[in-house]
């Protein structure tokens, strides 16, 4: 166990921001799991601009890194450029 008021504080700390990333990562794998689920072009069309913005946001944030998120952005638009 930690012996200093800072060390008891920064266990916390990380504690809830592993929840809150955990949390994150999971609802961003789901909604690229019913993203690609998707066969509608135009669902698709219009749900990519939310599913980019995501990706971004926890490419910022240091959730995912940022060439995955930008890797799974180009994986997104090839999957709606090849829907019928």
């Amino acid at each position: 166990m930690a012996n200093h008021k800072s060390s008891l504080k920064r266990i916390r700390n990380s504690e809830s921001k592993k929840i809150r990333n955990r949390y994150q990562a999971k609802t961003m794998r789901n909604a690229l799991k019913s993203f690609l689920e998707e066969k509608d072009k135009k669902k698709a069309a219009t749900s990519l601009p939310k599913l980019t913005s995501m990706l971004d946001r926890l490419a910022k944030v240091n959730v995912i890194h940022k060439n995955k998120a930008g890797n799974l952005k180009s994986e997104l638009s090839l999957h709606v450029n090849h829907l019928k």
